[in-house]
């Protein structure tokens, strides 16, 4: 389910024009591009909470970085870092207590978390990039093709 939300938050980053990475829908709110680099940034923070450390130099304000091809690549990496972790991990490891801002769970938890998080982001994601005029690329397969599945205009 990771794999598949991600890989739709990357169709969208992709397809999204580099321009438009500066948009955002008010004042005060992340812009299409710092959405970006806050999933990719999160799932390297989110990991830390199982003993991974961030790569040095990353901190949460390297989500405002301004260069759309940098975030798509800051995204990969992230992804495939939550990959090695996850794939690192055994039963022990995913059984053990971490505290997350101030809540004790189970390593399982976090993760169910950082699923979350990336599903949150992808609805975000599809709001601004359809705002901005930009079909998510898997909805415009299914037009093209003649039907729209269930939740294809998502």
């Amino acid at each position: 389910n990771f794999d598949f939300t991600v890989d739709r938050i990357r169709q969208l980053a992709a397809a999204v024009p580099a321009g438009k990475y500066g948009w955002r829908p008010a004042e005060g709110v992340r812009t299409l591009g710092e959405v970006v680099g806050h999933v990719a940034v999160g799932n390297y923070y989110l990991t830390s909470f199982l003993g991974a450390p961030m790569p040095e130099g990353l901190t949460m304000e390297s989500e405002k970085e301004p260069d759309p091809a940098k975030l798509r690549a800051l995204l990969d990496a992230s992804i495939e870092h939550v990959h090695g972790v996850v794939n690192g991990l055994s039963d022990a490891d995913l059984d053990k207590t971490v505290e997350f801002f101030g809540q004790k769970m189970s390593g399982r938890a976090l993760l169910l978390i950082s699923l979350g998080h990336v599903h949150e982001h992808l609805g975000q994601l599809i709001a601004y990039a359809r705002a901005n005029g930009v079909v998510p690329p898997w909805s415009a397969a299914q037009s093209a093709a003649g039907g729209e599945s269930p939740g294809a205009k998502d």
